[in-house]
């Protein structure tokens, strides 16, 4: 097959826009250039890569193949230019680490920039996804380390304890709730619910434990992120689950109280995880070092 990285790029930002129209103009390319070069990727492989409709287009079976590959390649690409570049600038390291949203904005910039200071020579390619996007992102060695909770399945990889991340509860001061210090996710299954809008990983783990107690949460609102979530329990719209260092830090500033959670599911940590500890490089080693053993 005699696909280049143009290729790739273009089928990339068709199925991330929806049409064939929105993926030319985020390649800078005509409308035209784009479906040709669309129907030969298609008649190089002999079968359709979108399903084609007045609404837009969605990729087939050998599409989302396709964009697997695709993706891939264009990050190994995209890896290799930076790593390149900062020899270029003087660095003589290079570490990749992916982390989740609640490792990113609770625990890691302070642990980061510790190691970053202590050592001057070696890049961070710090890039935020979701943890099982992470896994599965380490298993197929596109990253050196990755920070998950322990939720997700972790098999294939190694993995240290990072923090914990225990989910709490979240309600309005004032709530007939705010007085507890421990409470069960079954008490609040009548309760309407702030959540996370998307695929959130947390909010699936919420609501698939709350179908496990036979109940579909009721969500009032779903907003962009764990603050926003804090923020909106705090106007009385409804209550939320989010992790103990979140709820902390939202407390301080906002009328709300947080409210340990009983379940087993909810007592989870955050892992720094790898394919093989002894087969890391230098450089991730020391930044595995100095994570598990920053405060």
């Amino acid at each position: 097959m005699r696909f280049d990285l143009i290729d790739l790029r273009l089928f990339l930002n068709v199925v991330e826009a929806g049409t064939i129209t929105g993926g030319a103009e985020r390649t800078h390319m005509t409308l035209a250039s784009a479906s040709e070069r669309v129907r030969a990727m298609e008649a190089e492989i002999g079968v359709a890569l979108l399903l084609r409709d007045p609404r837009g287009v969605q990729p087939t079976e050998a599409g989302r193949t396709l964009l697997h590959h695709a993706r891939t390649v264009l990050l190994q690409m995209e890896q290799m230019r930076r790593e390149l570049g900062e020899y270029g600038a003087g660095f003589k390291g290079h570490v990749r680490l992916m982390c989740n949203t609640s490792a990113l904005t609770e625990h890691l910039y302070e642990a980061l920039s510790g190691f970053l200071a202590r050592h001057p020579r070696i890049s961070v390619d710090l890039e935020e996804r979701t943890s099982p996007d992470i896994v599965e992102a380490l298993r197929h060695e596109l990253g050196d380390l990755g920070i998950v909770s322990d939720a997700v399945d972790l098999a294939g990889l190694e993995a240290f304890t990072f923090r914990q991340d225990h989910l709490v509860l979240v309600v309005p001061k004032g709530d007939a709730l705010a007085g507890r210090r421990r409470a069960g996710l079954h008490e609040v299954l009548e309760r309407e619910f702030v959540g996370l809008g998307g695929t959130s990983p947390l909010q699936e783990l919420v609501s698939h434990n709350a179908r496990r107690l036979g109940r579909r949460l009721a969500y009032r609102v779903r907003v962009r992120n764990l603050e926003a979530v804090c923020r909106m329990v705090e106007q009385g719209v409804g209550v939320g689950v989010v992790p103990q260092a979140v709820a902390m830090r939202c407390a301080k500033s906002m009328a709300i109280a947080r409210i340990a959670l009983t379940d087993p599911w909810a007592l989870r940590n955050l892992v720094v995880c790898m394919r093989r500890r002894e087969s890391l490089p230098a450089n991730a080693q020391l930044l595995l070092h100095h994570l598990l053993g920053s405060p």
